[in-house]
């Protein structure tokens, strides 16, 4: 059959009726995401969930389905000062809720048809390694702030180095130190100093070096390249004290007495209320007051030596008769009990009765890495150090061509 002139179309009219088709085809109009509002809660002194909510008109209903929730409950039962929760809200309905756990992990808690659903978060971070390089002129601290160090880190160089080095006393203007440490990232930005990795320490003309090493349990410890702890049985100074107030003398005469009355410990001058720390692991033998010594903790060793603590203002609930104690914890707080002047915390360090001068008796080592880490501590520890040289190579070529 042949179609009638009226039943054909153009080319031109076959487009433009295509044209006008796709015209009038209707528009997709999509809905405008919803706007809600939010809000950053930051907990205070004394602050509950509860008046957190009702502070800022937020539902009491949803916080109450909200604690029902395991992950949820287990994180307000933990709040603290300083916390913060990002809550977005739709005229006071929760819509979600989002709180840091920890560095790597976070709450967040979205509210569905069914109700509220929590999950944890991962925040991955990133570990960078950095080298520092410190001269010391006047002060530990002051070459640490010129070499870019937080306190936190020069105070972790202090404590890996503290059973050799009296950082009071023994500290000589040239002395210097490097550390390779770790510094935590996250999202691409500066979080905080991580762990130290190892350290360096030349102290009038001594090298003491510290090599990180974490067991299979994940406790860390340093030892010296060899394998030796750098830790000893018994800490020099057990307070952090401002001055020695009065050395070991067996003919110093009494401020008080003003007899010649030999003094059989170090005083070292604190103020009131500073924790006083066991020198070793122990066990406590006597606990309470002694004539002119006040208040008083005695601890038995091994080895057969014992530890005197005296003039204390009180003493450290855990440390009673019979307890055992870990090197560095608390065992009482100065004071200036007894026959004492000043606050101040009276030291006495005897083997087999005998008085010794604690800050000049050599102290016996703690114990070496496990035979059953050794090896592996070995191996892990070569290329830190040699890190370690090509970093102090630099350093060396730099202040030489600085000094040209």
């Amino acid at each position: 059959m042949v179609a009638s002139d009226a039943e054909v179309l153009s080319v031109e009219e076959l487009d433009a009726a295509a044209i006008t088709h796709d015209a009038v085809q209707p528009e997709v109009v999509t809905e405008p995401e919803p706007v809600f509002d939010r809000l950053s809660l930051t907990v205070g002194r004394g602050d509950t969930m509860e008046k957190l909510f009702r502070r800022n008109s937020l539902d009491i209903g949803h916080l109450m389905t909200i604690a029902q929730i395991d992950e949820a409950k287990q994180r307000f039962r933990r709040i603290k000062p300083g916390d913060v929760f990002e809550v977005t809200h739709d005229a006071g309905k929760i819509v979600s809720l989002y709180s840091k756990l920890d560095l790597t992990n976070s709450l967040q808690i979205e509210r569905q048809e069914e109700g509220f659903t929590a999950q944890i978060i991962e925040r991955p971070i990133e570990i960078r390694k950095r080298h520092a390089y410190g001269v010391i002129e006047s002060s530990l601290f002051e070459s640490a702030a010129q070499a870019g160090l937080s306190d936190r880190t020069i105070m972790n160089v202090a404590g890996i180095f503290a059973w050799d080095v009296d950082f009071i006393l023994d500290i000589r203007s040239g002395d210097n130190y490097y550390v390779q440490f770790e510094e935590i990232w996250q999202d691409g930005e500066f979080v905080s100093d991580g762990e130290i990795i190892a350290a360096e320490f030349n102290n009038n003309g001594r090298q003491i070096q510290a090599v990180r090493f974490k067991d299979k349990n994940n406790v860390t410890d340093y030892f010296t390249p060899d394998g030796n702890s750098v830790r000893k049985a018994f800490i020099r100074a057990p307070v952090d004290f401002t001055r020695i107030s009065s050395n070991f003398n067996p003919n110093r005469r009494h401020p008080i007495l003003n007899t010649i009355r030999a003094h059989r410990g170090v005083d070292y001058a604190a103020p009131r209320g500073t924790p006083i720390k066991a020198a070793g692991d122990g066990k406590v033998i006597f606990r309470g007051n002694k004539s002119g010594y006040g208040k008083v903790v005695i601890l038995q060793h091994g080895g057969n030596i014992t530890t005197l603590y005296a003039h204390m203002s009180s003493f450290a609930a855990k440390a009673r008769v019979g307890s055992r104690v870990r090197q560095g914890q608390t065992i009482g707080y100065v004071g200036m009990t007894g026959l004492a002047t000043a606050n101040h915390l009276h030291y006495e360090y005897r083997l087999n009765g005998v008085h010794r001068n604690p800050r000049t008796v050599s102290l016996p080592d703690a114990e070496p890495i496990k035979a059953e880490y050794r090896q592996r501590f070995l191996t892990e520890a070569a290329p830190i150090l040699e890190e370690l040289e090509k970093f102090k190579s630099t350093q060396v070529a730099s202040i030489a061509f600085n000094t040209q």
